[in-house]
């Protein structure tokens, strides 16, 4: 009889959760060049010859009432998905991120004797830390992305590796902004704002409109400055790129591009932006930015009485202290956002970069490899 081959289940629920287990995957085909890896992911997971069995869309929604409405939609996702892997047992099961999701399902597998691992630590650390319990029922393994997470998994002794970020080590310590311009046809002398609303739709829809009203304040008053706005796929540039023509921008003003997020972030010398993932990039891209972010209102009361870090935003985070303004709810608002902005391009950042290049170094530890290493460890244990 021939040996059954290797499964390996793979599921992400957004975009960032999709490079991340990217790059992992291409590593787990290295050292189990025959295995079957199949789960959710979106294009860059598919690219490495991972099969999606259904479409990352439908698990990338945030906020604790914004769920709701697609809730059905997840149900039937998790039914259908545990339905195939009841069918087709993998040898291990990796949750990217959605712990909303994966924990649900970890915690079935797990019940079922399928070795589980989750990719990227829920934020035990910044509110209901109870959900620990959760996760240590339903995971063998938790791989994290921050070195000041271990604290909490040490405290209820939960199984943690800390195996840094692969954005860390895929952007270089002293991004070459000249070249980036030069891809984005972006003259080297004209000061420049990178101005990232988010790659959900519901990102978009509240911040956008205040975005864009921001960019005609911050052009008054510094009448050179130059946008660039990268769109997440063709559907958010052509509705960019409507509400562009609305406000009257010339081509002169704007670059709107499908170019990715990295490139115009390393092209600019300041970045408005929403908060997420995307602020880790643009430090490691060495980025003076503002970050900000619109809940609504009843989630925003919610997260008061929930959230107990004292900053959102991931380099205040990693930082301990306040590198980057963080605006929220009535604070975005144009006159807010243009004030912070033409300060931060105004101003000598150069002591702000230094501290991006040190936290940079700190998460800069082959976390393709390491995330591989540690399922290969789970696999043969």
């Amino acid at each position: 009889m021939p040996n059954k081959p290797l499964r390996i289940a793979v599921v992400a629920g957004e975009p960032s959760g999709d490079v991340l287990a990217a790059g992992m995957i291409k590593e787990l085909y290295q050292r189990f060049p025959d295995a079957i890896i199949e789960g959710i992911g979106g294009d860059n997971m598919q690219a490495t010859g991972f099969t999606s069995l259904f479409d990352m869309e439908t698990l990338s929604v945030m906020g604790l009432v914004e769920v709701l409405s697609h809730l059905p939609a997840i149900l039937k996702v998790k039914k259908q998905l545990l339905a195939h892997f009841e069918a087709y047992p993998p040898d291990v099961y990796i949750g990217v991120d959605a712990p909303d999701f994966n924990l649900r399902v970890e915690k079935v597998l797990k019940a079922r004797g399928i070795k589980t691992v989750h990719y990227v630590s829920p934020t035990v650390w910044a509110w209901r830390e109870k959900r620990i319990h959760k996760i240590k029922a339903a995971t063998n393994l938790v791989l994290g992305l921050f070195p000041f997470e271990a604290k909490v998994y040490q405290k209820y002794q939960v199984p943690y590796q800390f195996v840094g970020h692969t954005l860390a080590d895929s952007i270089p310590l002293h991004p070459d902004q000249h070249s980036a311009r030069d891809a984005l046809n972006i003259a080297p002398t004209r000061p420049v704002m990178a101005v990232l609303p988010g790659s959900r739709g519901g990102e978009l829809k509240a911040l956008l409109p205040v975005f864009l009203d921001t960019m005609i304040k911050v052009k008054s008053a510094l009448p050179e400055c130059h946008f660039v706005i990268p769109a997440a796929n063709q559907h958010r540039y052509d509705t960019i790129k409507s509400m562009l023509a609305d406000r009257a921008f010339s081509h002169n003003d704007v670059t709107l591009t499908l170019a990715n997020a990295r490139q115009a972030m390393i092209a600019s010398d300041v970045i408005l932006l929403a908060s997420g993932t995307a602020t880790l990039e643009a430090m490691l891209c060495k980025r003076p930015m503002v970050c900000c972010y619109k809940l609504s209102p009843l989630t925003y009361k919610m997260m008061q009485y929930l959230y107990k870090a004292p900053f959102f935003s991931l380099p205040n985070l990693l930082a301990n202290e306040a590198l980057v303004p963080e605006l929220l709810q009535e604070d975005v608002n144009p006159d807010s956002l243009s004030s912070h902005l033409i300060s931060l391009i105004n101003n000598d950042n150069s002591a702000l970069i230094s501290r991006f290049t040190a936290i940079h170094q700190t998460l800069a530890l082959n976390a393709d490899r390491m995330a591989a290493q540690a399922v290969g460890d789970i696999i043969n244990g």
